[in-house]
């Protein structure tokens, strides 16, 4: 049984963005965040990655090529219609983009990773969770998941109420799932070291917006990293009252703000580079 389709799409100009939501997760943690820039003029596109929004055997049946793949027909939907392209995501997401831009360069303007996780080393992962990595490959690490838990990545309670009841009734459509596969965190922990080692070669501005009281990934061994490896421009936004789950949480209308005005940053800097391609081309031309 095929899983449906819950791809966000929110027609508008020339200027597409490209959101990309966590693992085991789902469009909707991008919803809001998509509204934004969409009333802002853009044209946004939530992909849904493969394997996501069905059941733990669904995700657990996908694997990091493949929620790559979602993330590049996202990105060939987008440029059907957009001169200019940013591409974001929130957790995994963003390294998902981070991804994208590294293999398609000149095709990605700009990037906005949100809460970007290298490391799951945030106050609420257990201690002993580096037990993991010893044995994944055993019996019983083949059958371990990972369930989620309070604080589910939201400091507004309200909000973590409305997510908990979805997730809690299965709707995997709306909140993701309750369990991540352990197979799932291997196939992630494959995107992590392939994301690493290309960071010193993606040069495409970024803006990186993280809380730090991230419950799920710290900002000094996650948003700090990247500010010192990647090689282009660097722009970072420290939340104060938000856990993991940024484009949900208490202050995701100061992110829509940054993201909105970072979008434009990105849409008048690529005009101006264009527009000195073309002047030195017909300088070169009349010489």
């Amino acid at each position: 049984m095929s899983i449906a389709d819950r791809s966000l799409v929110y027609p508008g100009n020339n200027i597409g963005v490209l959101l990309v939501h966590g693992l085991g997760g789902t469009p909707v943690e991008l919803k809001s965040v998509a509204k934004g820039l969409n009333k802002a003029g853009y044209t946004v596109h939530c992909c849904q990655l493969a394997g996501h929004c069905g059941s733990e055997g669904d995700l657990k049946a996908s694997g990091w090529r493949d929620w790559g793949a979602s993330v590049e027909a996202g990105l060939l939907r987008l440029r059907e219609t957009c001169d200019i392209v940013v591409a974001g995501g929130l957790s995994m997401g963003a390294l998902l983009a981070l991804n994208l831009a590294h293999a398609n360069s000149g095709k990605v303007q700009g990037l906005l990773l949100f809460a970007p996780t290298l490391r799951h080393d945030g106050w609420a992962i257990p201690w002993y969770s580096f037990l993991l990595n010893v044995l994944i490959d055993t019996p019983i690490g083949r059958r371990w998941r990972f369930v989620e838990s309070f604080p589910y990545g939201l400091k507004d309670e309200r909000t973590r109420n409305v997510v908990l009841r979805a997730m809690k009734s299965g709707n995997s459509a709306e909140a993701g799932i309750e369990g991540t596969p352990s197979q799932s965190v291997k196939q992630f922990w494959h995107l992590i070291a392939r994301v690493k080692r290309a960071l010193p070669e993606i040069a495409t501005p970024a803006l990186i917006v993280h809380a730090r009281q991230d419950d799920i990934s710290s900002l000094r061994r996650n948003a700090f990293v990247l500010q010192s490896r990647l090689a282009g421009l660097v722009e970072t936004l420290v939340l104060d009252d938000s856990y993991h789950i940024v484009t949900l949480d208490k202050q995701r209308d100061i992110l829509i703000e940054r993201a909105c005005a970072y979008v434009a940053w990105i849409a008048e800097r690529a005009r101006q580079e264009r527009n000195a391609s073309r002047l030195n081309v017909s300088h070169i031309a009349a010489a």
